[in-house]
């Protein structure tokens, strides 16, 4: 059991409020994630302004998807496994990429697996990539800037992957279909 609240719209602080319903405008509910997080409006407010440079950048939805996926999956986040599983799948990554993500594995999209090994290669080395994991990121059709905004995604993801391990967040009921447990990796 939690020991954070989840918040709605009206019980959220009042500097947590805008971001909440700017989550469920853009989601049809309020992620529960979003709303433990909403217990600090330090840690809501940082996150969503990353979050939305992180979507704005020159990576395509199922791209960014696919990082958040594999970045979940590499830290052992068990919500935003479930969340980003559905949301890459509404993106258009293949099936049988997401399961083998969720697995631990590459996807077989070969621009899709240069995106998942360059984040888990990330997290896992703590940022202390070599100039042969750069090149292979290169190689496979991806420019030195994108590395960089590859950093922020990866940024972003740890804020909802840390937080999710430390409050437990509950899984809403669109996710339960796509509920992932760490020692299933």
């Amino acid at each position: 059991m939690s020991d954070y609240r989840v918040h709605t719209l009206e019980s959220a602080p009042e500097a947590s409020q805008p971001v909440l319903r700017q989550l469920q405008q853009a989601f049809g509910l309020i992620p529960n994630i979003a709303a433990v997080m909403a217990n600090s409006p330090v840690l809501i407010n940082g996150f969503i302004g990353l979050f939305e440079r992180v979507h704005a950048s020159s990576l395509t939805e199922p791209q960014i998807q696919t990082l958040l996926l594999t970045n979940a999956v590499t830290n052992a986040s068990e919500w935003p496994v479930a969340f980003h599983s559905a949301l890459a799948l509404k993106q258009g990554v293949a099936h049988e990429d997401v399961e083998a993500m969720r697995r631990g594995a590459l996807p077989g999209d070969a621009r899709l697996a240069a995106l998942s090994a360059l984040a888990r290669t990330l997290i896992e080395k703590r940022g202390r990539l070599s100039a042969r994991d750069r090149q292979s990121f290169i190689a496979a059709g991806f420019s030195a800037e994108q590395l960089l905004e590859v950093i922020a995604v990866v940024a972003a993801s740890t804020i909802t992957n840390y937080a999710s391990s430390v409050t437990e967040p509950a899984l809403e009921a669109p996710f339960e279909a796509f509920a992932w447990h760490a020692h299933a990796a």
